[in-house]
């Protein structure tokens, strides 16, 4: 069952941490934040399912083995020090009547050929000059749509892309089948980004995004799409979703990385694109703190399982969940 909010109650239980006293102790259980007012997709939406309690995969083990287990985890956001811009995807956000313009795509039959809000005001990720991802994530605030686009760049006035996709915040419309998105997976990767606010006041309610470098050529619902090396099944596909140990040793772990911790056991981490192994995403953010960031490098990875949430599924075409 999905239990929106169930982090922030689990933080109102929780006892003192090393940094003092949790002052969200006495908070009432709040709703999940929000993006510049909309929601992150529906409270019933697969991102913000409670697994928790769902069995292990029968291939979990099979996949963690070829995840480089040994492994800690690895926050792939935070301070650059000095060494450029913060680490981390931006997030853009705009007005509904925001100027739209055409954007020409590598991959367009598999894109949204509509027009984006993109423009001076856009952050790419890792700046314009990049020779990464380049994501560029759009939340229109009036109209709660979401744009994505990867490889992002813009050359003599003209907008390119590798690929793009369109979501309405307030749907669990799944993209078509075998369609790419701005992630590898077809999936939208707004909701998995681990944000500086909802960790800040305690209300982390979703899934967050992570990589790996070698996966399957197959996908699990609601991933709609693959871009894996790899036909056996034994290597880890786009859309599974693993869980940390409910018994994890949160000794000497400050509270912010305690919130983190109890989502990656709560909700769990997504595979959503090829790269480094345990990678995980949050936005960019100044004010992240470099405590946490070293904190979190400390999670191993061969304390997680993956689980089967084949159950949560109402419709092969949505993302809503039992």
């Amino acid at each position: 069952m999905t239990r929106l909010g169930a982090f922030a109650l689990a933080v109102a239980l929780g006892a003192c941490t090393a940094g003092g006293p949790d002052r969200s102790a006495a908070e009432p259980e709040r709703a999940a934040a929000p993006v510049a007012g909309c929601p992150a997709f529906p409270a019933n939406n697969w991102w913000h399912a409670d697994i928790s309690d769902l069995p292990v995969h029968p291939r979990s083990a099979e996949w963690l083995q070829r995840m480089s287990p040994r492994s800690d985890l690895h926050p792939d956001f935070g301070p650059s020090f000095g060494e450029g811009p913060p680490y981390g995807i931006p997030i853009t956000v705009v007005a509904g009547d925001h100027r739209k313009v055409r954007v020409r795509f590598t991959y367009a039959g598999e894109s949204d050929r509509v027009r984006y809000p993109l423009g001076r005001d856009t952050r790419i990720e890792g700046g314009r000059g990049s020779d990464g991802d380049r994501h560029a994530i759009i939340v229109d605030r009036d109209h709660c749509r979401l744009y994505e686009t990867w490889a992002t760049r813009v050359r003599d006035g003209r907008w390119r892309a590798g690929s793009g996709a369109v979501w309405s915040l307030r749907s669990n419309r799944l993209r078509p089948d075998g369609w790419t998105s701005a992630d590898a997976a077809g999936l939208p990767i707004l909701p998995g980004l681990l944000r500086w606010r909802e960790v800040r006041d305690g209300t982390i309610d979703h899934a967050i995004r992570f990589t790996t470098d070698v996966t399957s050529t197959h996908h699990l619902w609601p991933a709609r799409h693959d871009a894996g090396s790899r036909t056996s099944r034994s290597y880890p596909p786009m859309g599974a979703r693993f869980r940390l140990a409910a018994d994890f040793d949160t000794s000497g772990y400050g509270r912010y990385a305690r919130r983190v911790i109890r989502a990656m056991q709560t909700y769990g981490l997504v595979l959503a694109d090829n790269g480094s192994p345990w990678f995980f995403q949050g936005e960019q953010h100044r004010r992240w703190p470099a405590r946490l960031i070293e904190e979190l490098k400390q999670i191993p990875a061969d304390e997680f399982v993956a689980v089967d949430t084949s159950g949560l599924q109402v419709d092969p075409d949505s993302a809503a969940v039992n």
